[in-house]
């Protein structure tokens, strides 16, 4: 869906918006891992697509591809895509409820907290 890019060219970050759903797919790939959640809106469900931060830094932080698996049910809020026709952000924040994991973009670093 998306190429390498300024991230401030895809993503409003003047905005933030917040959704919760289920992980369809995690994709831990380079340049960017995404997320793939179906989010049930207006009595449907749609697919939104989830950017993180670079891959290396996420795995200096401590995340893999195990991290997030199909059927997570997360919160996250971030910077909504620019384009009205699309349904994506880059995560500033992404909690998973059930055991306490917290991703967070901090700066230009990520930051995990672990489950309890």
């Amino acid at each position: 869906m998306f190429a390498h890019h300024s991230i401030a060219g895809v993503y409003d970050s003047s905005r933030q918006v917040t959704i919760e759903g289920v992980v369809k797919e995690f994709r831990f790939v380079n340049p960017h891992p995404f997320v793939l959640v179906d989010v049930k809106q207006n009595g449907g469900t749609q697919v939104w697509k989830l950017e993180m931060d670079n891959r290396s830094e996420l795995v200096d932080a401590g995340m893999t591809d195990q991290t997030l698996m199909r059927g997570d049910r997360i919160v996250v809020t971030g910077s909504p895509v620019r384009s009205p026709q699309m349904h994506g952000m880059y995560i500033r924040k992404l909690d998973r409820p059930a055991d306490g994991f917290q991703y967070e973009q901090v700066g230009s670093s990520p930051r995990i907290t672990r489950p309890r």
